[in-house]
C-alpha cells in the first residue's frame, strides 16, 4: 500500500456505499416524511436494513454478524442518514447498546446477546443519562444493591433512544455508594420484560421523530448476576470507552444528514429560475454551495480518520472521536441551515425535506456528549 492509499476508501467500502444507498433510496427515503410527520418508528427501514444485514453490521462473524469494520459501519449510518436520520439510529444505537458488551463483557454474555442482535431478532439500547446526570454521568443516582447472586435495581434513565422497540438495554448503576466517584458504577443488561422495568411516555421532539425516545424506570428490578457487563465498578470506564467509539458514528450520521441537504439544495438551485436565469448562476449562491461542500468534505475526512482509529483502537481515539463528532455535527447544523436558506420559502415548508434535515441535524450537537463536552474531552487529551 502506498502512503496515498491511506486517504482513499477501499473498493469494498465504495461498493458497500452503493448497496446501502440503493436500499436507502428505494426502501427508506419514501417513508422518511411520513415517519417524521407521524412520529412513528420506521419499521419499513428496519425490515429493509435487517434483510440486507445493515442493521448491526459491526457485530463480528463469530457472533453470527457480518463483521463490518468501523469505517464500513460509519458508511452504512451515513448513507441511511442521507435519506432518513431517524432510520440511521437503528444501526447506530445497535452499536451503542452492544459496544459495552464488545469491550467489556465475558464471552458467555457476548454469546448470549450479540447473535440475537446480529440476526435482527432484537435491538439494543443504552441507558446512561439521567434527569440530573446528563453531561455529569458520574453523578447518576440509579442504584443496584446486591442480593445474593442477583442485583436489585432502582432508579431511572432519561432520553433513551429506541426505548420501547429495543429488547435489551445496557444500563449503568451505582453499585458501591461509598466507593470512589466514577469507580463505583457497574453495567448490566436489562430485558424489556424484566419485572419492575417500565417506560415513560415517548418524548415530543424537535427532530429524529421516528426514533422513539423515552425514560426508563426501575422499581426493584431483579437482575441476575450473570448479566453484569465486566467487573463490579468497571461500568463507567466501559461506558466512556464505548462513547469514544460511538461518537464517530454520530459524526457519520451528521455528514449523512448534511450530504442529503446539500444534494437537495444543489438540485433545487439548478432548476429554480429568478431574474431570467437559474439561481445556481448567481455567484453569491455558488459561494454558499462551495462553503457547504468544503465543510462537509472536511467533516467526512475527520470522521473517516476517526473510524480508522476506532477500528485499530488507537490511543488518541478519545481526541479524534470527540473532534469528529463535534466538527461534523456543527458542520451539519450550518449546512442544513444554509440549505434551507437556498430554497427560500420552499425550504421552510414540509413539501421539501430540508426543514426536516435541519431539525434532525440539531440533535447531533447534543447527544452522545454535547459539543461543549467534546471540547472538554479534546482539551483534556491535549493537556495530558
Amino acid at each position: 500500500m502506498s502512503d496515498f492509499d491511506l486517504f482513499k476508501t477501499s473498493e469494498e467500502h465504495e461498493e458497500l456505499r452503493e448497496a446501502v444507498r440503493s436500499v436507502a433510496e428505494d426502501k427508506i427515503a419514501p417513508h422518511a416524511a411520513e415517519v417524521d410527520e407521524t412520529s412513528s418508528f420506521p419499521q419499513a427501514a428496519h425490515d429493509a436494513l435487517v434483510a440486507t444485514d445493515f442493521h448491526a453490521a459491526h457485530i463480528e462473524e463469530k457472533y453470527d454478524g457480518v463483521g463490518a469494520d468501523a469505517l464500513a459501519t460509519c458508511i452504512i449510518i451515513e448513507e441511511v442518514a442521507r435519506a432518513c436520520a431517524s432510520s440511521s439510529l437503528i444501526p447506530a444505537v445497535n452499536k451503542l447498546g452492544t459496544m459495552p458488551l464488545i469491550l467489556g463483557a465475558s464471552e458467555e454474555v457476548k454469546q448470549r446477546y450479540l447473535p440475537k442482535v446480529a440476526s435482527g431478532e432484537a435491538m439494543f439500547s443504552y441507558g446512561l443519562s439521567e434527569r440530573e446526570a446528563g453531561s455529569d454521568t458520574a453523578s447518576m443516582r440509579t442504584q443496584a444493591v446486591a442480593d445474593g447472586d442477583d442485583w436489585i435495581l432502582n432508579g431511572q434513565k432519561s432520553w433513551i433512544t429506541n426505548a420501547g422497540v429495543s429488547e435489551y438495554y445496557t444500563v449503568l448503576a451505582v453499585t458501591d455508594p461509598e466507593g470512589a466517584r466514577g469507580r463505583n458504577i457497574s453495567a448490566f443488561v436489562l430485558h424489556a420484560d424484566d419485572e419492575g422495568f417500565s417506560l415513560g411516555e415517548p418524548e415530543r421532539k424537535l427532530g429524529i421523530k421516528g426514533s422513539p425516545t423515552r425514560e426508563l424506570f426501575f422499581d426493584n428490578v431483579r437482575v441476575p448476576g450473570d448479566r453484569m457487563v465486566g467487573a463490579p465498578g468497571e461500568g463507567l470506564k466501559i461506558a466512556l470507552r464505548t462513547l469514544d467509539h460511538t461518537r464517530v458514528t454520530i459524526g457519520a450520521q451528521a455528514i449523512g444528514i448534511a450530504q442529503g441537504a446539500l444534494d437537495h439544495a444543489v438540485a433545487y438551485v439548478k432548476e429554480r429560475k429568478q431574474f431570467g436565469k437559474a439561481v445556481a448562476d448567481f455567484q453569491g449562491v455558488q459561494f454558499m454551495l462551495a462553503d457547504m461542500a468544503m465543510k462537509l468534505e472536511t467533516a467526512r475526512q475527520m470522521v473517516y480518520v476517526a473510524a480508522a482509529k476506532s477500528e485499530r483502537g488507537d490511543d488518541d481515539l478519545p481526541f479524534y472521536g470527540a473532534a469528529a463528532k463535534c466538527y461534523a455535527s456543527d458542520a451539519a447544523m450550518e449546512i442544513t441551515t444554509d440549505a434551507v436558506q437556498l430554497l427560500g420559502g420552499a425550504g421552510y415548508v414540509k413539501d421539501f425535506p430540508l426543514e426536516r434535515m435541519m431539525r434532525d441535524a440539531k440533535i447531533t450537537q447534543i447527544y452522545e456528549g454535547t459539543n461543549q463536552i467534546q471540547r472538554l474531552v479534546m482539551a483534556r487529551q491535549l493537556l495530558k
